[in-house]
């Protein structure tokens, strides 16, 4: 079987609202709390991102299969409740807040599960106080069936092991610190992997795990590193996809794309012509993430 890292088929959540999710702001370090707008503001603009987003990547050839979220649910946007592998499994995942866990559609659920071999329903796990969100807590190298996965709140490390021993990947564990002294929420927050590249924020990475996770991403990629500003500028949140033709393309927020340096975007060049960005401005504020977090792969 010839698996490839990235697909050409995105799932996105259009959200039925949006406002600064208050169960997330603790572990969510690069949420901003509401300010002068409205939550309709808010979710207008959420909207009209959503849209120019979604279009521009169907523009790319990226097929869109666009689902709706629910009423009370600010976080639907980003689909952090499931995900599937090249190898045929699919995850319902456990989450950490109560309004996250009621993301979980069960028309989605029910749609995609017998379309897998491996179906994994992991959520009961809540119940005893692990958690583990989806590709925002596991980042996977497909191709050398590695795993990278940043612990926190949101990951549990009884979960990542298990999640390599259901799929057998070899799993890489590592701590992190943000600017504030917490953990980076998501390890998708401060690294991608792509089919021959990868972005990481190495600087998030405490000291005694750094060199080691560094050195097992250069054993199969070339790196491009971001700095602490850049990833607190979405640098780090940012996805192989496929488009027309199976083209390799690079998707990420115009913040992050204007984040980076003239030399980050020549190394990037050497890998994709097309680097597809959007301004996400009131996703990334207010909600705490960007790119990367608000597209589901179907493999």
């Amino acid at each position: 079987m010839n698996i490839r890292q990235s697909t050409r088929h995105l799932l996105m959540i259009e959200p039925r609202e949006f406002y600064a999710n208050p169960q997330t702001m603790d572990t969510n370090v690069y949420q901003a709390p509401e300010a002068h707008e409205t939550p309709q503001q808010i979710y207008q603009k959420a909207l009209q991102e959503f849209y120019h987003y979604r279009n521009i990547l169907v523009q790319h050839g990226v097929i869109i299969t666009t689902a709706f979220g629910y009423q009370g649910c600010p976080d639907m946007v980003f689909p952090n409740w499931m995900s599937t592998t090249p190898a045929g499994h699919f995850f319902v995942h456990p989450m950490l807040n109560e309004n996250r866990r009621a993301e979980r559609a069960p028309e989605i659920i029910n749609f995609y599960k017998s379309r897998y071999g491996f179906f994994h329903d992991w959520t009961s796990y809540e119940n005893d106080g692990y958690f583990l969100e989806s590709t925002a807590s596991i980042v996977a190298d497909h191709i050398n069936k590695v795993g990278y996965s940043g612990l926190s709140a949101r990951t549990s490390r009884e979960l990542v092991e298990k999640w390599g021993q259901e799929t057998g990947y070899d799993m890489v564990i590592f701590e992190t610190q943000s600017h504030t002294g917490k953990p980076v929420y998501h390890t998708d927050f401060m690294m991608y992997i792509g089919t021959e590249m990868a972005g990481v924020c190495s600087a998030c990475i405490v000291e005694k795990d750094r060199a080691r996770v560094l050195n097992r991403i250069k054993d199969t990629h070339q790196v491009i590193e971001f700095t602490m500003p850049q990833l607190q500028a979405n640098c780090g949140n940012a996805l192989e996809v496929l488009g027309a033709g199976d083209e390799k393309m690079l998707t990420m927020s115009s913040a992050a794309f204007k984040a980076l340096s003239s030399d980050q975007k020549s190394f990037l060049q050497q890998f994709y012509k097309n680097i597809i960005h959007a301004p996400l401005d009131t996703l990334e504020k207010y909600g705490g993430g960007s790119a990367r977090c608000m597209l589901m792969e179907i493999f």
